[in-house]
């Protein structure tokens, strides 16, 4: 259980995140939901944690901005004392083929998802630091580990954080920090429901388990390395994929 934990969960107002903020919730953390673009959502996020008797804020920071993410970070220590859990969860796509690629949608995905995160782990980081604990949980995905046509920048983002990942926990493991990446494979989000059946169907093929995950088993592997049974547990990544990756 997190019982009287602070955690921060970026890109928490849909999807993953949602559902990763819920379950960390759930389990007795107070749980500060970061947001970009939708405050409607966050708020109903919001209160759908309020409605189970549970604790729960909201900040808006575009992770891509690393003085906004200074002031989230240093906001959140004033208000809180403390960060126990850093989730680094948003992320975006500008798909297409890379010769047709533009620079702006190469360097808006990698500005979000993998600077996003460099941003947050070094300003909680050295909040951590000064604690001498902390779990940080960073998501990648199957695509980082494996690539995938017509997502060049996505898979290279993603693929990133994995070695931002297995980097941060060197440098912060001897203070009793852990960092870990967890690789969703395909999971039911609004994103994938917007792939086509051919697409979806294709996609289907390519999972030993034949079937999308849901965003619950992405949170329940989030609230796992956050917990104290994880505490021996640093610079891994977990694979939620129904089996892709193998």
């Amino acid at each position: 259980m997190l019982e009287g934990k602070i955690a921060v969960v970026t890109g928490a107002s849909r999807g993953i995140g949602r559902a990763i903020a819920k379950t960390l919730a759930a389990q007795g953390a107070f749980v500060v939901i970061g947001y970009h673009g939708s405050l409607e959502r966050a708020r109903a996020v919001k209160e759908e944690i309020e409605a189970q008797g549970k604790k729960a804020d909201i900040y808006q920071c575009d992770v891509a901005d690393f003085h906004a993410c200074e002031t989230f970070i240093s906001d959140v220590v004033k208000e809180h004392g403390r960060i126990d859990i850093l989730v680094n969860n948003a992320g975006i796509t500008k798909d297409g083929l890379l010769m047709k690629m533009s620079e702006e949608d190469f360097d808006q995905v990698l500005a979000t998802n993998l600077k996003g995160a460099f941003h947050t782990i070094r300003f909680a980081g050295r909040q951590m630091l000064r604690q001498k604990s902390g779990r940080i949980i960073n998501l990648s995905s199957v695509v980082g580990v494996r690539g995938n046509a017509g997502q060049a920048n996505y898979a290279a983002s993603k693929a990133g954080v994995i070695g931002l990942t297995k980097s941060s926990a060197k440098e912060l493991a001897s203070r009793g920090i852990t960092v870990n990446a967890i690789a969703p494979g395909f999971i039911e989000t609004d994103m994938t429901k917007e792939l086509s059946q051919k697409v979806k169907e294709a996609s289907m093929a390519q999972i030993p388990l034949g079937c999308f995950g849901q965003p619950e088993q992405v949170a329940a592997a989030v609230a796992f390395l956050a917990s104290e049974e994880a505490g021996y547990i640093t610079g891994q990544v977990l694979m939620v994929d129904g089996g892709m990756g193998m």
